[in-house]
């Protein structure tokens, strides 16, 4: 698993560790592969997913004989659990493709036991590089403009760009990348994301607990993660962070 994952899914052992038991959701899980790590790991972990156009995993999630049992489809946006089944739900990557935030967060809600806890990690418009396509600032401008194609078209002639080998030409491939963006992502500032999620829960921004963890993970960087701890520099570390790549929220369902 990437460094991200393996955050969450560490962000779940310790939960679940605090609280000596825990039912987990992966809203947005994909092909499942952090619900197998998390069942593994001996977390009671389920998965959710509407597995939309965009995306290649329900064939992976069928092929790992978790489609149907640990892994539910969504479908109509609707969870297949009862109201609070779970104590942890956790998503990642998956709200910036979410186009009616209010829903999804009102469903979550649903399903979470009063007390439970919500990890979320997606990126915000404010971000400076949209990360599905590796292009910067490809998300912020003008929808359907000439500028943004030629844009986007001239940092992939450059080598700039991810799964460079799904379009014949750069032209190409800035043409479908575009389309897909402007499908299947829906960024939205911080303002909105926080208004949002104030709505049904009690929010905190800890991309500061990433950072720690990212850093960390690599050998050779706990003296730089004591640096970015400090508090003159945790703010700015915090700042930068989420220009460069997403926010992390925590959030908290009333009651319990």
């Amino acid at each position: 698993m990437d460094v991200t994952n393996r955050f969450v899914l560490d962000f779940a052992v310790r939960y679940a560790r605090q609280q000596c038991s825990a039912r987990v959701l992966d809203f947005g899980c994909g092909a499942g592969r952090l619900v197998q790590a998390g069942r593994s790991a001996g977390l009671e972990m389920s998965g959710a997913d509407v597995y939309y156009g965009g995306s290649r995993t329900r064939i992976e999630a069928e092929q790992s004989g978790l489609l149907g049992s640990a892994i539910r489809e969504i479908r109509e946006g609707r969870l297949e659990f009862a109201n609070g089944t779970f104590d942890l739900v956790v998503n990642n990557q998956v709200m910036e493709h979410v186009e009616d935030l209010d829903a999804v967060l009102g469903e979550i809600h649903r399903v979470l036991r009063p007390g439970g806890t919500v990890l979320s990690i997606f990126p915000s418009r404010d971000v400076f590089r949209e990360g599905h396509i590796g292009i910067p600032f490809a998300h912020r401008l003008k929808m359907g403009s000439r500028f943004r194609l030629i844009y986007t078209w001239g940092l992939r002639s450059l080598g700039l760009g991810h799964w460079k080998e799904e379009a014949p030409t750069c032209r190409q491939w800035a043409v479908d990348k575009l389309a897909w963006i402007d499908t299947y992502t829906h960024y939205r500032s911080r303002r909105e994301i926080r208004a949002g999620f104030d709505r049904y829960f009690s929010n905190e921004f800890r991309e500061s607990d990433y950072i720690r963890y990212r850093l960390l993970d690599r050998p050779g960087r706990r003296a730089l993660a004591w640096f970015a701890g400090l508090p003159g520099v945790a703010p700015v570390a915090r700042a930068v962070f989420r220009k460069l790549a997403f926010l992390v929220i925590v959030s908290k369902k009333a009651g319990g």
